[in-house]
């Protein structure tokens, strides 16, 4: 990889539970403590973890108490996201240190370098349909504010909820509620944008209204391939997975990992070549 280059780590929905709880049989604090662990192993050159939201499935304190113990001894900084599944207060109950805009929302700037990174709050303290995301007028204001300060380098928008359809009928009905004052935004930006999205639990990329995204898959437990139906509870215990987002100033590659699969087979060649 170029020296130019800065990488940085991505996990999505996390989900974590209270202890002794599962997700369909899953345990999410073991999976993402797998996925981390994979993670830091492979890319020892990483800057940055980004947690992109649904860090708990309940919003509750100790969710997010066991999220701490599980980042206890992590050497590199972690800009946090927020999703449907959180709580805002509950979470800087715990992570005092995170960062926030005046009015309270959990965002950040972060000087990749070459490039930029925005991260985003979508939550909805009073969301309607129930789960969905809005990013309410100080929010769009600082994230204007934001693409100022990113003088036309190339930004990497960070945000839970997907400002655009995925087919997924189900969770598409729960998708970012008024994406056309974030596009107005990102559409007038001086430079390249790149968006990074969750919430969907599933690889997918592609671009909308001109700009390219990525959704990742989550650690845990991922929807299933069904797309068209309806509701947003559909879940499948298929490999977990994490994102390397390698950033240039020329450009922004984005992997994805199915962490459980790639040990399974670097164990079966070590086996092999024994």
């Amino acid at each position: 990889m170029a020296d130019e280059m800065a990488k940085f780590l991505v996990f999505s929905d996390l989900h974590l539970v209270d202890e002794g709880d599962e997700i369909i049989g899953l345990d999410p604090l073991a999976r993402f403590c797998d996925g981390l662990e994979h993670a830091l192993s492979q890319h020892p050159d990483a800057s940055r973890v980004v947690l992109l939201g649904d860090l708990t499935h309940h919003g509750r304190s100790a969710q997010y108490q066991r999220l701490r113990g599980a980042l206890d001894g992590l050497t590199l900084p972690v800009s946090f996201l927020l999703g449907n599944h959180d709580n805002r207060a509950a979470f800087l109950r715990v992570f005092p240190e995170a960062e926030v805009t005046s009015s309270g929302h959990v965002q950040q700037m972060v000087d990749l370098g070459p490039a930029c990174l925005i991260t985003l709050d979508t939550l909805d303290d009073h969301a309607d349909p129930r789960h969905s995301g809005r990013l309410c007028a100080e929010r769009l204001g600082w994230l204007e504010r934001a693409l100022t300060w990113a003088a036309g380098r190339p930004v990497i928008v960070a945000l839970h909820h997907p400002p655009f359809a995925t087919g997924f009928s189900g969770m598409d009905a729960i998708a970012l509620q008024n994406p056309a004052p974030l596009y107005a935004l990102l559409k007038g930006y001086s430079g390249p944008v790149q968006l990074l999205c969750g919430h969907i639990h599933r690889t997918i990329s592609g671009h909308a209204e001109g700009l390219p995204f990525t959704v990742f898959k989550s650690p845990c437990h991922q929807m299933p391939m069904r797309l068209g139906d309806a509701g947003s509870a559909h879940s499948v215990a298929e490999p977990g997975a994490y994102g390397i987002v390698l950033v240039g100033a020329g450009s922004v590659i984005v992997h994805s990992e199915d962490f459980a699969i790639a040990a399974a087979a670097r164990m079966a060649q070590d086996i092999t070549s024994a």
